[in-house]
């Protein structure tokens, strides 16, 4: 089960609306209705365990590999590090939808396609940021 859809049921469960769950979070309903749109994801984790904490249930709960790679691209490198990790998982989705590999087959890929993104990050920013402007 998806993030979005995640919210959604737990929303559902307690009979909350939209904005009183947003209200309860701290966010905006705009927020909260992409959320549950699948249009976009929490950019730090304190949301996710906001959540956690308000529906009582694991901090992990809301977290899936995927939202776990997008979050961690966003807390490192902003909405473009988000965008570029969800990119790579809907490219590696089509890769699986002939459905050739198992399952672990599949989740290892993602965890090596995932390690590749943040060193070929880490490689850029370290090749192409001006010395003055790296940290020592």
């Amino acid at each position: 089960m998806k993030f979005g859809d995640k919210i959604r049921l737990k929303r559902n469960e307690m009979g909350l609306s939209q904005p009183a769950l947003a209200e309860e979070i701290g966010i905006t309903l705009r927020t909260l209705t992409n959320y549950e749109r699948g249009h976009s994801y929490p950019k730090t984790r304190e949301i996710y365990y906001k959540l956690a904490d308000f529906f009582d249930v694991d901090k992990n709960y809301f977290l899936t590999e995927d939202e776990e790679f997008i979050t961690m691209a966003a807390e490192r490198y902003g909405s473009s590090g988000a965008t570029e990790a969800a990119e790579i998982l809907e490219q590696a989705s089509a890769l699986f939808a002939g459905g050739k590999l198992s399952d672990e087959a599949q989740l290892a890929f993602l965890h090596q396609m995932q390690e590749i993104y943040f060193l070929a990050k880490k490689d850029a920013k370290e090749r192409f940021t001006p010395k003055k402007f790296r940290k020592s």
